[in-house]
């Protein structure tokens, strides 16, 4: 019995996926959790001219786990050519889109999805997307995904920043990763973590590259996205990133609730600012509903931690995102009730800053810089929260981050005109 059964694109048969050569018998399965086994497959390579149109890797039979890794490159429409990662840890399964920036598609554990309903079905391939479109907005396009990336050079609304025309969200979610791997790390349970490398550079521009890791323990109830900005230039460089994670039903529903720790709550505009007595609750779906955003500043624990969710009206389903404030200090909350099939979404965001434009940001002192050769680093941890006391285990988390200290309501929008776009 192999150690794990792999496919290609080139005839199917199962191989090793690894530099070694292993000869396991029937104790194959307990090897599995024993072994030195760390291989990394690239997928994808820039550099070495490497692209595997389809791959495949799964447990060996016995396990007491099983798991699977597959990657399929899509075909007809606008999502031709899009390269299509899913990975399943024996408990959820979430799809990795590397052809648009390393964004999540969606995830599922159970009757619980991470996602929403867009009216965009496809998996959008960026050779379709124009970014400047409706005045900057053609991000939208191709927005359906569970976990884009908004950024990195910079994020958040479109419009002028000096000499600049900024596109809505940034570039990075419409830039193919450059350097795509997958690797099934040892260990009890064990890890599968998928990586990518993404490059946001121009000639007398940003000079960034993203360089992500997504992973999840095989058996386990999290999905883990570990990032790293770096400066590739021999100046200091402006950057941004938003993890604009969405969701719709069923954790989104009427009387679903948000839940964080909040030092400090802001309306984005004056829409937001006549809503904001009700931000934390949510209504069913309502055709022509005008979004809201609010712009929180959250508390950290001890060790600078915060953790923030949101669950459905029973309190029986939702999802908990755990993240350090040092690098995401700030988060935004977007409220998007409309018509089901089209626009009945909420964003939860942690973010370097709030979604204003980046000319607003930086005036308010939340665009950061990476000096030449510097990097950044962000972890979320989302996990999907099933039964009445996984959400009242993250509330009391949550509750316990409060610590019982004061929210700080602050009347002053965010965005000084005009209504919000999308954030």
């Amino acid at each position: 019995m192999p150690l794990l059964a792999v496919k290609n694109q080139n005839g199917g048969k199962p191989a090793l996926l690894t530099g070694r050569s292993f000869i396991i018998g029937t104790m194959g399965a307990l090897l599995w959790s024993l072994s030195a086994f760390a291989d990394e497959t690239i997928l994808t390579s820039a550099k070495k001219n490497i692209h595997l149109d389809e791959w495949s890797a799964t447990s060996p039979a016995g396990s007491a786990q099983t798991w699977s890794v597959k990657k399929v490159t899509l075909h007809g429409g606008k999502q031709e050519g899009v390269d299509l990662i899913t990975v399943d840890n024996g408990k959820l399964s979430f799809s990795i889109v590397p052809t648009r920036g390393m964004s999540a598609l969606r995830a599922q554990m159970g009757d619980i999805r991470l996602g929403w309903d867009s009216p965009v079905k496809e998996i959008v391939n960026p050779v379709y997307i124009n970014l400047l479109a409706r005045d900057g907005v053609g991000w939208l396009d191709g927005f359906n995904e569970w976990m884009p990336r908004a950024g990195i050079a910079w994020a958040g609304h479109p419009g002028k920043d000096g000499a600049n025309t900024l596109t809505l969200h940034g570039q990075i979610g419409n830039i193919p990763a450059s350097e795509v791997s997958v690797s099934i790390e040892k260990g009890n349970p064990g890890r599968i973590v998928v990586k990518g490398l993404v490059n946001e550079i121009s000639m007398f521009g940003s000079n960034l590259t993203l360089n992500s890791e997504v992973s999840t323990e095989i058996g386990s109830n999290h999905i883990v996205f570990n990032d790293s900005i770096v400066n590739n230039g021999t100046k200091p460089q402006e950057y941004q990133i938003i993890y604009h994670s969405d969701y719709g039903e069923p954790i989104l529903e009427g009387g679903a609730k948000f839940v964080a720790p909040i030092k400090e709550l802001r309306p984005f505009d004056g829409v937001a600012a006549k809503a904001i007595s009700t931000f934390d609750s949510y209504l069913d779906a309502k055709p022509g509903f005008t979004e809201e955003v609010f712009g929180i500043v959250p508390y950290g624990d001890a060790n600078n931690r915060t953790s923030v969710l949101l669950h459905n009206a029973a309190g029986d389903k939702g999802v908990s995102l755990t993240y350090a404030i040092d690098g995401l200090p700030y988060f935004a909350l977007w409220k998007n009730t409309g018509a089901k099939g089209e626009a009945y979404v909420t964003g939860l965001e942690p973010a370097t800053s709030f979604p204003a434009n980046r000319s607003i940001e930086r005036k308010a002192g939340r665009v950061p810089t990476l000096e030449p050769g510097a990097s950044q680093s962000f972890t979320v941890d989302f996990a999907i929260l099933s039964g009445k006391d996984a959400v009242n285990a993250a509330v009391d988390k949550v509750k316990a981050i409060q610590a019982g200290r004061p929210t700080n309501v602050n009347t002053e929008t965010i965005k000084p005109c005009c209504l919000s776009v999308v954030n």
